[in-house]
């Protein structure tokens, strides 16, 4: 039987390329949405996104067409002229500023899909517009496919260090801030007498949770460039192995609304390596691999390049993995149906 779409009244229509990279899922919004999102740069485009059409968000992360972890990207014009493509992402609570794990389905993407136009062999650079800023990925190519990808992410900090916050349920913890497109919490799964690899995920979900709920409350963020960037995107708990090692470090990332990323976290490994650096457990070009805590999938990283970010001493850190693909899809909406616009499960 030929695979057609079923007769609708009337509803949307959305398509989507499935991808994931280390087991964390991405969806690629092919159609569906506006052809022309308002805004005169990236960043105000997500503020219309999320204030104007939200629910088209909700219809393709939520069930029951998506689930409670599903991930996605948003493919919009950019402002800047080197660049290949913008993207804005999107969760199961709203929009984030940056994804590492879905920059690297994005490099695949963009040269399969033939949105750069002359690709070269060994190697095709991809100039990827997120929230954040500029990134650039570096995607395999040779006889006409896409491979591995790495990309140097927008200056990554450390924004602070040992801050002692009131964790609900667990008294005093000290926790490390840090940047990578994204401010993330890090705590090691010691200090709740957890195993990053071995705990149960409800368990690790809790105390990040709770981590996050705290520093929210308790640590006023700031970023040098945008106050669009200055809010806490999730903890990542760790295995408190930082000093360098060739051997790997493990970590679990738990973002958004207590969404668990399956992969290492890109930008949450770009923001543990300005950390590590900051610290001086990790010196330029030593390449260390992260592995997660929930799917074992790993991620090699590495700074490349001290820099600033305003007033902070920062690092140009670069992130390696390889995106798969799993499916493409097209999504209907029917007007009498009362749970289009999806719900979640908690």
């Amino acid at each position: 039987m030929e695979l057609q779409v079923p007769p609708s009244d009337g509803g949307y229509e959305l398509s989507v390329v499935d991808m994931h990279t280390g087991g964390e899922p991405l969806r690629v919004i092919l159609s569906g949405y506006p052809a022309e999102i308002p805004g005169d740069n990236l960043l105000s485009k997500r503020r219309h996104v999320r204030e104007n059409l939200d629910h088209l968000r909700r219809a393709l992360m939520f069930e029951p067409r998506g689930h409670y972890d599903m991930y996605g990207a948003l493919l919009v014009p950019s402002e800047l002229p080197e660049a290949d493509i913008g993207v804005l992402f999107m969760h199961n609570e709203g929009y984030s500023t940056m994804c590492g794990h879905a920059v690297i389905a994005l490099g695949r993407f963009a040269l399969d899909y033939k949105l750069v136009k002359e690709p070269r062999s060994p190697e095709t650079q991809v100039n990827i517009h997120c929230p954040c800023g500029l990134v650039k990925a570096f995607v395999e190519y040779s006889n006409g496919k896409t491979g591995g990808v790495r990309f140097h992410s927008v200056p990554a900090f450390a924004f602070a260090t040992d801050v002692s916050v009131t964790v609900e349920g667990f008294g005093e913890v000290v926790v490390d801030i840090s940047y990578g497109g994204a401010f993330y919490a890090f705590v090691s799964a010691q200090r709740f007498g957890l195993d990053v690899s071995q705990s149960r995920t409800r368990d690790l979900v809790d105390a990040a949770t709770a981590v996050t709920k705290a520093v929210k409350s308790q640590v006023k963020l700031h970023h040098p460039t945008s106050e669009d960037l200055a809010f806490l995107y999730g903890t990542i708990i760790t295995d408190g192995n930082d000093a360098y090692s060739s051997e790997p470090t493990a970590n679990m990332c738990v973002f958004a609304e207590a969404q668990v990323d399956r992969s290492p976290t890109g930008s949450g490994v770009t923001a543990r390596i300005a950390l590590q650096h900051h610290r001086g457990q990790i010196g330029l070009n030593q390449t260390r691999a992260f592995r997660s805590g929930a799917t074992g999938s790993e991620f090699t990283g590495k700074a490349v390049q001290e820099t600033t970010c305003g007033d902070f001493k920062a690092v140009v850190v670069e992130v390696a993995g390889r995106a798969f693909y799993t499916g493409v899809s097209r999504f209907v909406r029917e007007n009498d149906d009362g749970l289009s616009n999806g719900f979640l499960l908690k």
